[in-house]
């Protein structure tokens, strides 16, 4: 309610100024966020990629993959933070471990389903001329299913960097140490992190885009 009452056009204006007026503060704690947000997708996409895609292969694991989703979007992250205070105390590694969790379930999930639905007809006869169940997956299954798996791992990705924000209450740093301490740096203070939150997220799905679009198979010239 108080963000609210003092909100004004002005304040965008008031942002840019304090983004000049704090460049080495604001890029600090901009590495701090990627720091943190990185770490948590990579341990995320260690995890849940490999397990997805085999899972996908196999055509085994449906309800866990779905119940792995559910149990994801359900769990608010503030009370992940909250449990892991209880365990690993005050910092960086109890805010990583609340981003992995939120992290996995998106990765996961699109990667089984990616490599579940891909057409039978294609791995039998991918199967039928001699590839082995691993160059099926390799060389077959996910290039097909690639743009679902990218998908994931951006929702992911964009994820953990909007939820990075609520580390501040933990120790965990970042833009969020910004965010949440208007006293300190004012209106204009938070609106110009939230600013660079956003641009992080955009970013991060700019990127996955053209790695998509790197990655994805050249189609030939229509004949």
């Amino acid at each position: 309610m108080i963000v609210a009452a003092q909100f004004s056009p002005g304040t965008f204006v008031d942002a840019i100024h304090f983004m000049g007026n704090h460049a080495g503060l604001l890029l600090s704690k901009t590495g701090e966020h990627l720091e943190l947000s990185g770490v948590a997708l990579a341990i995320a996409l260690v995890l849940a990629l490999p397990l997805g895609l085999w899972l996908g292969h196999r055509h085994r694991g449906f309800l866990f993959a779905a119940s792995v989703a559910n149990v994801g979007r359900a769990l608010p992250s503030l009370v992940l933070i909250a449990f892991g205070l209880t365990v690993l105390g005050i910092g960086f590694w109890n805010n990583t471990a609340a981003l992995v969790v939120l992290a996995v379930p998106p990765i996961l999930t699109n990667a089984y389903f990616a490599i579940d639905n891909i057409d039978r007809d294609v791995v039998e006869a991918a199967r039928g001329m001699g590839f082995t169940e691993r160059q099926i997956l390799t060389r077959v299954e996910l290039p097909l299913g690639l743009p679902l798996v990218v998908a994931g791992i951006r929702i992911a990705a964009i994820f953990v960097i909007a939820t990075a924000t609520i580390a501040a209450v933990a120790g965990g740093g970042g833009l969020g140490e910004i965010i949440v301490n208007q006293a300190s740096y004012g209106l204009a203070g938070v609106v110009a992190a939230s600013l660079c939150v956003s641009a992080l997220a955009f970013l991060a799905a700019l990127l996955l885009a053209l790695v998509l679009r790197a990655a994805s198979p050249r189609q030939g010239p229509a004949t």
